[in-house]
């Protein structure tokens, strides 16, 4: 059995780069966060992009580097952006590279928490009320995830661990 790339996807704020970093740690295995990956490709953060040209450009600009990524076999965990996953032309590409992909489903509480206590601009969450409604949104495209997680406010390594089991419960090890 082939080894198959974990992809980790959830809202902003939900702990994707955190715990796909220990994931990767765990398994030894390569790791990229997407959004940092556009941003040195870009030469700014996908804030600015959105800020600067909209998110419609921002996200054809997301899933060239998905591309990218997915055809360049180096990196065997991913974290998406908060919207990636939300393109149907991403979820595509993933099934056709037989991604395996994780939901961490955190609680909207804990990922406005978050949001608010990091550094950097979301332009998509510019008030709790925006963050509600496009948390609310997002939700039905995070469920078609394969695997699901339930997310607490917990150390991301605790949260890469029910992951890997989960995996090797699946037999997607």
């Amino acid at each position: 059995m082939s080894k198959k790339r974990i992809v980790i996807v959830g809202f902003m704020g939900s702990g994707k780069t955190s715990v796909a970093r220990e994931l990767a740690v765990m398994r030894n295995e390569g790791w990229v966060d997407l959004d940092a990956r556009i941003a040195i490709a870009q030469g700014r953060r996908p804030a600015e992009i959105i800020v600067a040209e909209g998110e419609a450009v921002f996200r054809k600009i997301e899933t060239t580097e998905l591309q990218k990524v997915l055809s360049e076999s180096v990196d065997d965990v991913i974290a998406l952006g908060g919207g990636a996953w939300i393109m149907e032309r991403n979820r595509d590409l993933l099934h056709e590279h037989d991604a395996i992909t994780v939901w961490l489903d955190a609680p909207f509480d804990l990922c406005w928490k978050r949001i608010e206590a990091a550094d950097q601009l979301r332009p998509l969450a510019a008030s709790r009320e925006a963050a509600q409604e496009l948390y609310s949104r997002r939700g039905l495209a995070y469920g078609l995830a394969r695997l699901r997680v339930s997310v607490a406010d917990e150390p991301p390594r605790e949260i890469a661990k029910r992951i890997e089991l989960l995996l090797q419960q699946q037999l997607v090890i």
